[in-house]
């Protein structure tokens, strides 16, 4: 663009920023930079922007300074301007060779002065800063488009110059003597290496002024592709393309380098700080409040370590809050795998400047795509940048945990096995709202409509509902987890071994898999220990277990008391947190959030489910429903049945709790499993919700007692999983070992949950939804419980069934027996031999 600014074009421009731009210069003495009048002088700037050259312009005349502007003439060296650019191509897709391609005004100069050439040259570096640091500025814009390590294109120098014309720094620095760098080597070096380290010298020079300016360059596009291209895994995976392709080795690289730009991040310092003013913005827009706890943990990881943040996965406000967190209490913002979807026009590029990098769905027939990804992965985990992504692979629609994916956590586990000279810690993060932006989208997909796909339209349409009210939001962070004392739990001496590569050992040998599992499992029963219970959590626990949704005011109250007990007494875990507001209170939240309606009535006030939000409270009961699962059993056990020997109780409870672990990941342990129960009962006697008999039987209350009424209540909340897994076994148990497929009877296991939702009103949306029973199944494989045969076929041992047995105790005759019926009728037919 400089080639071909002519005379009267410069002079128009330059006019335009004379009446907009105000730069503050230093030094404030120009005589102070030690200039020799008789040397001639060559000013040096970091990179070919235009405004940058008018502003030198203007400001070395005001400042009484050899003219920038003028002709140079230095020898045989002749230039139109007294100027060089020390950075030259700026295109995304430019190496770091094009980049830094040498001036030729500095090459011919170097070469001339190699050459023994009569006359010094003066070189002087000028810092010129548009809008400074971005830390420092108040407004969206500001942050912005002020200074940071990314050169900005046309339209970006144009927005800088608009909104940062009142706020220029101009620094002249001290001149460089030209033959002075070189004067410590005796004789003279050679040009080429003359012009390197004078290269070297000026780009250290510039980075320490930005440095200062606006801190360290973390921009992995602009410093780091170059480096992911010549790893080695990375090299070999060009050769295999090229050899596959049937094409040059030059065009199989340009094909990784795509790629390369296509995945990584672009981190932006003024992007992360213009998000920062944005979200405080958007935050008090939706929100009552955001609540952190245990933030405190991450002061105990020691500098040095790499963080993998792990949270659950609810909303797209997850990764927008986490960061904007870690950001406000003075912690690095972590790079954030997101979904090659979210890389829409104008959100993509901001999200990947403020540290989001992208993965597709599936690396299938990709090979070189999933080396470039890998590799880059690996890249920002050894040079312990943080990062953030999600083990569910994709948000709940239920409320629920996820069954987490070995995915991106496997090249996590394979990337520290090959290189763990830097610890590395997962921190696993619990987000609870009391309504989420897409809950309305959810409900749509949880009802059999095809998952909408994201576009920028449906980004611009979420802004129809800034206005809405959306509670409490609270972020939990949960217990640690150091990745090397895990492995060492696992594979003993594993850091003595060569590191197994993922795709030629074979699955019986492949330990890193095994680990990546058991991690997973790990960090999902952590995130689960770090819940937080809002007051829409207690609402939908009390009030969706009535069977019309609604109850009378007192009952209500008395029942969110049992709950908060509960929950209180025996806590789930040191990491969960508990609701302190009142039972009124947490009605009164309700309320206000448009949950819960008040219906007066000459006997009692009346409190209701707002039509059409069960399904939305469904939601946030399954965002806890862990934590009073165990209880929740319990008293589904005893109301159902009135009285049960402690003996018989103890056997039913770890038979069907074997069963619910799995789904809800549940914290506790066959071992640990009595001494929870004991404490349980204890609570629940306290309360007059059991009773014991002499001979130690517990016993529900009279059936006409209200505190009978609360018992029920409480067993109702975990009546719909109890029923789910019964459906799982009764399907088994009727079509019998190796007679079924897993598709098969995940379909069958869809289509049957549907029906019985339609015969049985449960107002829970995800009742029927397949990756409940997908997951369900997942682990019964996962535990040797089902095996697959090399045919496809489900096989299982006659004790896997047991369980079953105990469904008399827990649901009610006519819901038995229509289990039973539709596993008969529905099951998938045995396929022949």
């Amino acid at each position: 663009m400089l080639r071909f600014l002519d005379l009267s074009a410069s002079i128009v421009m330059r006019r335009m920023l004379r009446l907009w731009v105000r730069a503050d210069v230093f030094p404030d003495d120009p005589a102070s930079l030690g200039i020799d009048p008789e040397k001639p002088v060559c000013y040096v700037l970091q990179d070919g922007r235009l405004a940058n050259l008018l502003t030198l312009f203007d400001e070395s005349r005001r400042a009484g300074l050899p003219l920038a502007e003028s002709a140079l003439t230095v020898g045989a060296v002749r230039a139109p301007r007294s100027v060089i650019f020390l950075t030259r191509r700026q295109r995304l897709t430019a190496s770091a060779r094009e980049r830094y391609e040498h001036s030729p005004l500095l090459v011919r100069l170097v070469e001339q002065a190699c050459a023994g050439g009569p006359v010094d040259v003066q070189l002087v570096p000028v810092t010129i800063l548009w809008g400074r640091s971005p830390k420092h500025q108040d407004s969206i814009l500001g942050a912005l488009f002020a200074e940071t390590w990314r050169v900005p294109g046309i339209l970006g120098q144009i927005l800088a110059v608009l909104v940062h014309g009142r706020n220029v720094l101009v620094r002249f620095n001290t001149p460089v003597s030209l033959t002075g760098v070189f004067s410590e080597n005796a004789p003279m070096p050679d040009a080429p290496r003359a012009l390197r380290k004078l290269s070297r010298v000026l780009r250290v020079h510039f980075r320490r002024q930005r440095e200062m300016a606006i801190g360290p360059d973390l921009s992995h596009r602009n410093t780091q592709v170059d480096a992911l291209l010549a790893a080695p895994t990375v090299r070999a995976a060009i050769s295999a393309e090229a050899a596959t392709r049937k094409q040059s080795p030059a065009a199989a690289e340009a094909r990784a380098r795509r790629f390369a730009l296509e995945i990584a991040s672009d981190y932006s310092y003024g992007a992360v700080r213009a998000l920062e003013l944005f979200l405080t913005w958007l935050w008090n827009r939706l929100y009552d409040g955001v609540e952190v706890h245990h933030i405190d943990r991450l002061a105990s990881i020691a500098p040095g370590q790499s963080v993998i943040y792990t949270p659950c996965h609810r909303s797209h406000v997850d990764y927008l809050l986490l960061s904007f967190i870690l950001y406000r209490n003075g912690l690095t913002p972590p790079h954030i795998a997101a979904g090659a979807n979210l890389n829409l026009p104008l959100v993509g590029p901001l999200l990947r400047r403020g540290g989001a990098f992208f993965m597709r769905r599936t690396f299938k027939g990709e090979p070189l795509y999933a080396a470039v990804f890998h590799e880059y992965l690996h890249l920002i985990i050894t040079r312990g940048f943080p990062i953030e992504y999600f083990i569910e692979g994709g948000r709940s629609r239920s409320g629920r945990l996820l069954a987490p994916k070995a995915g991106i956590l496997g090249m996590t586990v394979r990337s520290f096995v090959r290189e763990h000279q830097r610890p590395l810690i997962f921190v696993p993060v619990y987000i609870g709202y009391e309504k989420v932006v897409e809950g309305s989208t959810y409900l749509r997909e949880l009802e059999g409509r095809p998952k909408q796909r994201e576009s920028l339209w449906g980004v611009l349409r979420t802004a129809r509902r800034l206005k809405r009210e959306f509670g409490t939001v609270h972020v939990n962070f949960g217990e640690p987890l150091p990745l090397a004392a895990f492995l060492d739990g696992i594979r003993p001496g594993w850091t003595a071994e060569p590191a197994p590569p993922a795709s030629e050992t074979p699955p019986a040998e492949d330990w890193p898999r095994a680990a990546t599992l058991a991690a997973a499992g790990e960090l999902a029963q952590r995130i689960n220990e770090a819940a937080v219970i809002n007051p829409i959590n207690l609402i939908a626990l009390t009030l969706l277990a009535t069977p019309k949704h609604a109850a009378d005011e007192q009952a209500l109250l008395r029942q969110i008391a049992h709950c908060q007990a509960l929950l209180a007494e025996v806590p789930y875990s040191a990491s969960s947190i508990t609701c302190a507001q009142s039972p009124a209170e947490i009605v009164a939240t309700a309320q206000r959030m448009g949950y819960v309606e008040q219906v007066a009535h000459p006997l009692g006030d009346l409190l209701r489910v707002v039509e059409q939000q069960a399904p939305q409270l469904a939601y946030f009961r399954n965002n806890v429903l862990h934590l009073i699962a165990l209880p929740a059993l319990m008293a589904c056990l005893l109301s159902h049945n009135r009285r049960l020997g402690e003996t018989h109780l103890r056997e039913a409870l770890a038979a069907i709790y074997s069963l619910m672990r799995s789904e809800l990941y549940l914290r506790w342990s066959a071992d640990e499993l009595p001494a929870v129960v004991d404490a349980y009962v204890a609570v629940l006697l306290a309360r007059g919700l059991l009773e014991r008999t002499p001979t130690g039987d517990l016993v529900a209350p009279e059936t006409n007692r209200a505190e009978f009424a609360d018992l029920r209540r409480l067993g109702e909340n975990i009546r719909p999983t109890l029923e789910r897994h019964f459906l799982i076994l009764a399907l088994l148990e009727r079509a019998g070992s190796g007679c079924l497929t897993r598709r098969g009877l995940e379909e069958d296991c869809h289509l049957l949950a549907q029906r019985l939702t339609l015969l049985y009103e449960f107002n829970t949306a995800e009742f029927s939804e397949r990756s409940l029973f997908t997951a369900v199944l997942g682990h019964l494989l996962e535990t040797g419980l089902l095996h697959e045969g090399e045919d496809g076929l489900l096989h299982f041992e006659p004790h896997m069934t047991t369980p079953l047995r105990w469904a008399e105790l827990v649901l009610p005759a006519d819901v038995r027996q229509a289990v039973r019926r539709m596993a008969g009728e529905g099951v998938v037919a045995p396929l022949a031999p």
